[in-house]
Parts: C-alpha cells; structure tokens; sequence
C-alpha cells in the first residue's frame, strides 16, 4: 500500500502552497537583480509581489489542508531570502555603499536580525516569556513589515526625487532601528487580532479594493502611509496588550482563589 502511495506522487493540493512560496521567494531574488541594475521602482515592486504572496501560502495551506514540515521550512527560507537578504543588498545598492565606514556592517544586520527573527519564531524559544502569540499578537516586527519598513527612505526618494533621502547619514540609522524592531520583544499586531462584522465587511471589502487601486496609481504614497500607519499602530498594540495581560492576571488569580477555596 505505502509504495502503491508513492507511486501516485505528491497530490496537487500539497503543490500549490508551496508553489506559491517558491515563486515569492523568485521575486525575493528578482528584487536583488533588478537592485543590482539600479532599477529601483522594479525591485520594490518585486519585494511586494513577494509580500503578497508570502501573505498567501500559508492562507491557501490551510485552506487545501496541505501544511507540512517541508512547506514550513521551504517558507521561513523563502522569507530569510526575500525579506532579509534581499532587502539589505538593496539598501547597501542604493545608499549605504556611499557610507565611509559600517555600511555593509549595517546592511549585514538588517539581513541577520531578520533570520534571527524567523528562528525564534520557528524555534518559540521564548513561548513563556513572550505569549503574544496565544492573545493574537506577533513577538517584533515580522519579516514581510520589516523590509516595507526598511524601504521607507526609497519611497520618500521615488515620491520626491530628494537626494537627501538617499544619504547614508539618514539611511544608516534607520536601517539600524528596523533591525532591531525585527527582533524586539514589542508586541505587535497580528492578523488574527482583527475579526470583521458582518455589517462591515462589504466596507472591509471596498477597502481593500480602494487600497489596491491606490497601489497601482501612487505605489510609493500608499506603501509610505501603510508605513507610516504600521508605526503608528506599534503603540496601540502595546497598550493593547497590556490591556489583555492584565485580564490575564486578573482571571489567574481569581482561579487561584477560586482552587484555594475549594
């Protein structure tokens, strides 16, 4: 029976999610090619194209019931690649080059903070100190948000054509302060944390679809206040939290006095 199984080959609802990995992490390395080549608007746009459908494998896995042990590794590589790697050769490309000292020191911890970050999450290393995961929140920034983050200063040079935005004086810190919200301990949010009403999800929708359309017209103003706005959500999700370890404790103590009562 077992070899009759192996026979037939590996179904084709288990292909797909990781098909859709392997192509993001070919746009990851496409965004490498096209930095190389100085052509800026192409390799933003293929780390995006790669974000989007980071976004989507592991959805579809769960949809085809096709997760596995490969399709988890094939997707933190794929990651590590289009999220790190190639977003901190792209950096280095465009700016820190020009840095007299530290530039590709810089553009090595972006890269590093970022596999640092997907191995604790595929570790859960610290499942108990940090349990933002169980109350819907993500431990730092995670990969995808961290390059977005990181190509803040392009997008301000493609929007305005300012060199300024281009100097290593203005790149090199910021790089810095992404890579170490990559694996802070900050709660942030997660997907999970959102549920939509029924009575709004035709807004959600035209949402989305408005946002879309602003991606294709003004690609770097929308990617800069979608920027912008994970920033600012960084603070309501700490106090968000907060919020949800209080509640914790409270219910634990009650049920700690509860059981000693009993």
């Amino acid at each position: 029976m077992k070899a009759a199984d192996e026979g037939r080959g590996i179904a084709f609802r288990a292909f797909v999610p990781n098909a859709i990995t392997a192509l993001a992490l070919c746009f990851g390395l496409t965004g490498i090619r096209f930095g190389f080549a100085g052509e800026w608007e192409l390799a933003m746009g293929a780390i995006v194209l790669a974000g989007v459908l980071d976004g989507f494998d592991g959805r579809v896995a769960r949809l085809l019931r096709a997760q596995s042990k490969f399709g988890a590794e094939l997707d933190s590589l794929s990651d590590n690649i289009a999220f790190g790697t190639a977003p901190a050769l792209i950096v280095f490309i465009w700016s820190l080059q020009h840095a007299p000292k530290f530039g590709w020191t810089v553009s090595l911890a972006l890269a590093v903070c970022c596999a640092l970050r997907l191995a604790r999450y595929n570790s859960r290393i610290d499942a108990e100190e940090q349990p933002h995961k169980t109350a819907g929140f993500n431990t730092g920034v995670p990969a995808p948000a961290g390059a977005g983050l990181a190509f803040v200063p392009i997008y301000l040079w493609l929007i305005t054509g300012d060199d300024l935005f281009r100097q290593w004086q203005l790149v090199m810190p910021w790089t810095l302060f992404i890579a170490a919200l990559m694996i802070s301990s900050l709660p942030t949010f997660s997907w999970t944390v959102f549920r939509i009403r029924k009575s709004w999800r035709l807004f959600a929708l035209a949402g989305v679809a408005l946002l879309g359309t602003a991606l294709i017209n003004e690609p770097w103003i929308t990617l800069l206040a979608v920027s912008a706005l994970y920033l600012a959500l960084i603070p309501v999700a700490l106090a968000s939290y907060a919020r949800v370890k209080r509640r914790r404790a409270t219910a634990g103590e009650r049920a700690s006095a509860a059981a000693t009562a009993t």
